[in-house]
């Protein structure tokens, strides 16, 4: 179903392999043995010491278990673990799509339990095939067990539903050589562990194993009003050189909206989970750059240092741009990645892959540090994951609300030939106040040649929104990279707008 999330693209297989001393016993009585953050890191570095050690193959019969009949397969609530906490926890069986056994144990006073797989723990139990005796990840429910707000499940992806409770885009573990033209590496987590606390928090312990990479994760999970916040913590050891190496990786889908139109060939005014690409620099430029379409794939990196924040949103929130009382796309969660401590240089780093339907997962964002990834190399990093429906954090400069794009010139006159035109609006309380009057004025760059015009002006009957339209020379086939945004005197009046015309 996609190129890019692992329960669609069925690209998991085998069995999670046993890990020297946090390894379960396969039949025996699962028997507590210590556990902390300390011993996880101390294992995954020797983990990462030792050659990758491929799994065995799959189960068979999980290639059975289709969307439908795993939707017929559904957990015990009687069997929930920690039912009357702040968020209990569920486990998934395996599937088509997600088809790698992991390992699970529960913490408690610093001593891990496993907590093993049992036919019993399901309904519909009948449907999973006799060699299927193994679970494909966990989801940590709402209060009461209506309905979950997080789940992690094939290879090392894990996603929330958000403060409008509705799944859309991913989140995973670790990228490698995504974007490169050959299929890139995906890391499993092959274990975890999980324990309740701190406070109403769940924390969840992960090792990750690869053939480039072993490492241990650490993320402390809360649910709250308006937003739901993921603490990571990372160590981990590269077993190999690895040409692309991405962190805190975002995966989600674009199809069509305001800007590609042509490509909408559904009824609906719009389809995606993201619509673009926020940043904030660590100079404290704040730029938005809209997902696109885009007609072959394509890499675009955004060198900083020390960045303050990244993230994959969905800025439109209005139900009329989307007419879709099924899915919700204007329910989609947007993800707002916040380094902690400096990561120094690097570049953010956007993929995007041409897709023809909604199935299909064509964005991936992420971190890539400019030091070179070679074997032996060692990562520590912290990072906050922010699920929100708004925007991270207030901000002194307007965001772009709307960017269109079509034939260039005046409306009524003939086009004007081997050129676009991109019309983009601004809204926030930095334009408060200002008219045609009060010396604002358009800032507009290109990578090719120079704009044939540029003008911003406010738009009528709205509140604190202009709206800026410029004229790009553009042959087909030729990339044009478009910077712009609003200022009055010497102050950004607007985030920076990057646009790329293909």
């Amino acid at each position: 179903m996609t190129a890019l999330h692992p329960t669609r693209r069925q690209l998991l297989a085998g069995a999670a392999a046993c890990v020297g001393g946090l390894a379960f016993p396969a039949r025996a009585a699962p028997s507590a043995a210590p556990f902390s953050w300390e011993i996880l890191k101390a294992e995954a570095a020797r983990l990462a010491a030792r050659p990758y050690v491929a799994p065995p193959p799959p189960p068979a019969g999980a290639s059975a278990i289709s969307y439908d009949v795993a939707n017929s397969i559904a957990y015990r609530p009687e069997a929930t673990i920690w039912p009357d906490s702040a968020t209990p926890v569920r486990f998934f069986p395996l599937n088509r799509y997600a088809h790698r056994p992991v390992q699970i144990a529960l913490v408690e006073n610093g001593r891990a339990r496993p907590f093993p797989f049992r036919r019993d723990l399901y309904s519909g139990a009948e449907h999973l095939p006799a060699d299927v005796a193994g679970f494909s990840g966990f989801r940590l429910m709402n209060p009461g067990g209506r309905g979950d707000w997080l789940a992690f499940a094939g290879a090392s992806y894990f996603r929330s539903a958000g403060p409008l409770h509705q799944y859309g885009l991913s989140a995973r573990g670790l990228a490698i050589d995504t974007g490169l033209g050959r299929p890139e590496e995906f890391p499993d987590f092959t274990h975890f562990w999980i324990e309740r606390g701190p406070g109403d928090a769940v924390t969840a312990y992960a090792l990750l194993d690869s053939p480039s990479a072993a490492g241990a994760w650490r993320f402390v999970n809360r649910a709250g009003p308006k937003e739901m916040v993921q603490e990571v913590s990372l160590v981990m050891t590269l077993r190999r050189d690895i040409e692309r190496l991405g962190i805190a990786p975002l995966t989600s889908m674009f199809w069509y909206g305001e800007g590609n139109r042509e490509q909408g060939i559904d009824w609906r005014p719009e389809i995606h989970d993201s619509d673009g690409l926020a940043m904030l620099t660590g100079a404290g430029e704040r730029i938005w750059r809209p997902l696109d379409n885009p007609p072959h794939a394509i890499t675009n990196s955004f060198a900083d240092k020390d960045p303050k924040g990244f993230g994959l949103f969905q800025r439109d929130r209005n139900f009329d741009h989307y007419q879709d009382d099924g899915v919700f796309y204007e329910k989609r969660p947007s993800l707002w990645v916040e380094p902690q401590g400096a990561w120094g240089a690097g570049a953010v780093t956007l993929f995007e892959l041409p897709t023809r339907g909604e199935t299909d997962d064509n964005i991936v964002a992420f971190w890539t540090p400019s030091t070179p990834a070679k074997a032996g190399n060692h990562y520590a990093l912290d990072y906050r994951l922010r699920w929100i429906g708004d925007e991270p954090a207030s901000s002194t400069v307007a965001r772009t609300v709307d960017c269109w794009r079509g034939v260039a010139g005046s409306p009524g006159t003939p086009p004007i030939p081997d050129a676009t035109r991109l019309v983009a609006d601004f809204e926030g309380a930095a334009l408060a106040g200002l008219d045609r009057s009060s010396g604002v004025e358009p800032v507009v760059s290109l990578s090719r040649a120079t704009p044939i015009s540029s003008v911003a002006y406010p738009v009528v009957g709205t509140r604190n929104r202009w709206r800026l339209i410029v004229d790009v020379p553009h042959k087909s086939g030729e990339t044009n990279d478009l910077r712009a945004y609003l200022r009055r005197g010497d102050a950004a009046l607007t985030e920076t707008l990057l646009y790329q015309f293909l």
